[in-house]
Parts: C-alpha cells; sequence; structure tokens
C-alpha cells in the first residue's frame, strides 16, 4: 500500500474535464479506513488540495454520500449520521436506534467523546430535546454506553429477571416499560440470551411477541432492535437492509449507513444471514434496487 500512488490516482480520476468514477471506486474500495485517512493526508500534502472538497465537487447524490462515508473514520461516521437524523423538522428514529442498540460500550463512549467535541452539545442532550417519553428513555439508557460487559450468567438472577419482565408485560394489564429497560438495556449479553430462554418457558411466548404486543411505535422498535442485536447482530442488519430496499422505493439513508459502517466489520455474516432469511443474496438484491454508480461501489462494498 502507497499512500502516494493512491493519491495520485484519485487526484488523475478527478483532474481535467469528466470524472472517471471507475477509478475512484476501484482505489477507494481497496483500501480499509484507516489507508483511506493515511490517503486523505497525503493527498493535502502532496498535491496540496482536500481530496474532500475534490470528491464533494466532483460527485453528486447518493454516490457522493457513500464515497464521503468511506472517506470518514468510523465513530465520527456515526456522529454524523446521529446529528443527521437529530437535526431538523423530523427526527430519523430508525437511525438513533440502529446506531445505539448495535455498537460496543468502548464504540459507544467514543462517539459520546467526538459528538461533545464537534458540535459542542452532548449526544444525551440532543436526544433529550428531540425525542420524548418511554422511547427518550431507553435511548438515553443506550447512549450511556454502560451495559454489563461480562459473560457471567446468574442462574438465579435469570429466573428473575424473565419473571419480572413477564409481570411487567403479558401478566398485567398496562406494560411496565421500565422493567423492560432496566433489564434489557443493562445486564450482559450471556445473561439476557438465559433469561429469554427462561422467559419463553414461563410466557409461552417468545420476548420478542410479548413486546410487538406490548409495545407500540418507536419504544417497540427500539427494543426489538436490542433484543435483536444481542442474539445476532449479522441477522439484525441483513433484517435493516431488507427492508431498506423492498417494497417501492429505497430507503437510501439506511441502505447507505449499513454498508459504510458494516463493511470492514461483519459484511461476510450480514451476506450469509441475508441469504438464509430472505432466500436471495444481498448482491442481487442491491443490484436490482440500484443504479449507476450508486450501484457499482454498493456492490464492492457486499463483495462476492
Amino acid at each position: 500500500f502507497s499512500a502516494e500512488q493512491e493519491a495520485q490516482a484519485l487526484r488523475k480520476a478527478m483532474k481535467g474535464f469528466g470524472t472517471d468514477e471507475d477509478a475512484i471506486i476501484e482505489t477507494l474500495t481497496k483500501l480499509n479506513v484507516s489507508q483511506r485517512q493515511q490517503v486523505l493526508i497525503t493527498y493535502k500534502s502532496t498535491i496540496g488540495r482536500d481530496l474532500i472538497d475534490d470528491l464533494k465537487s466532483e460527485l453528486s447524490g447518493n454516490f457522493e454520500r457513500v464515497i464521503i462515508g468511506l472517506m470518514t473514520p468510523t465513530t465520527m461516521y456515526d456522529v454524523h449520521e446521529l446529528k443527521r437524523a437529530l437535526k431538523g423538522a423530523g427526527t430519523d428514529e430508525g437511525c438513533l436506534i440502529e446506531i445505539l442498540a448495535s455498537r460496543t460500550n468502548a464504540e459507544i463512549r467514543h462517539i459520546n467523546e467526538s459528538y461533545k467535541l464537534e458540535y459542542g452539545s452532548t449526544l444525551e442532550d440532543d436526544i433529550v430535546s428531540d425525542t420524548s417519553s418511554m422511547f427518550r428513555r431507553v435511548l438515553v439508557s443506550l447512549a450511556t454506553g454502560n451495559r454489563d460487559e461480562g459473560t457471567f450468567v446468574d442462574e438465579a438472577l435469570a429466573q428473575q429477571d424473565a419473571q419480572c419482565l413477564y409481570e411487567a408485560g403479558e401478566k398485567r394489564w398496562g406494560t411496565d416499560e421500565v422493567q423492560f429497560m432496566s433489564i434489557l438495556c443493562t445486564r450482559n449479553r450471556c445473561h439476557l440470551l438465559r433469561v429469554f430462554d427462561v422467559y419463553r418457558v414461563i410466557a409461552n411466548k417468545d420476548i420478542t411477541d410479548s413486546i410487538k404486543s406490548e409495545m407500540s411505535g418507536d419504544l417497540e422498535d427500539a427494543l426489538l432492535a436490542v433484543v435483536k442485536c444481542l442474539r445476532n447482530k449479522p441477522a439484525y442488519f441483513a433484517e435493516r437492509l431488507y427492508k431498506s430496499m423492498k417494497g417501492l422505493g429505497t430507503d437510501d439513508s439506511t441502505l447507505i449507513r449499513v454498508m459504510v459502517s458494516r463493511c470492514e466489520v461483519d459484511m461476510l455474516h450480514i451476506r450469509r444471514e441475508f441469504l438464509a432469511m430472505y432466500g436471495k443474496s444481498l448482491h442481487s438484491f442491491i443490484k436490482g434496487d440500484c443504479s449507476g454508480d450508486y450501484r457499482k461501489v454498493l456492490l464492492r462494498l457486499c463483495g462476492g
């Protein structure tokens, strides 16, 4: 890998009349996120121009969004997406849920630090001013990045938690959402997987079915996302991708965010889950749903 060579290749792709989009895709998708950061610095020092500015002036639309996303450090990309989800008229609840339910404690802590540096306000303050009621409390809890990350399963506590969830939902009239939140957002993954098994025995139904029947709207979406991420994170992302493309029109924001943020993390697993869940490959879905350079770059990120 030579940062200088790649920087020159990018400059050549953008210099003069017309842009060589294929060369840009080729160069950027073969590098990893830290190599792309080195190219960014080298581009400035050897060519004396800002690579992001050059890319923005040459590209447009969804293709531009993917390329700029790839050029953004991982944590900053999440920070920008969260801010985009919070600012302006409507809130993109799906984006807030997806990022906060799926990132690790360390990732959440980095996001909080960078968010504050970038925008001068805390992520928590912005969530509080933009969302309401129980949904707000779940997001705030997830945004603290304070889940137990141990692997110890306390059998007696698992029985107690499962019973507690049952009594907070299925067994009573009305739902005690605080119980759901405090158990689902703080306990460690191994422990919760055991809780879900015990719950199925007690309630005679899966925890996800109980959440669907007891909650609604954003709160339901948030708690379901938490459960799905604990059980099988790649399957959660496969579902996000499927829903972003199925039916009429494409939810490009979700499609781009998942492809960019997971391409170097667990894309192979996501592809495997996608095929198992929907009987079609992610590759064929993207191919049928997108076009042009946008399709090309997403297919490169998808691989295979």
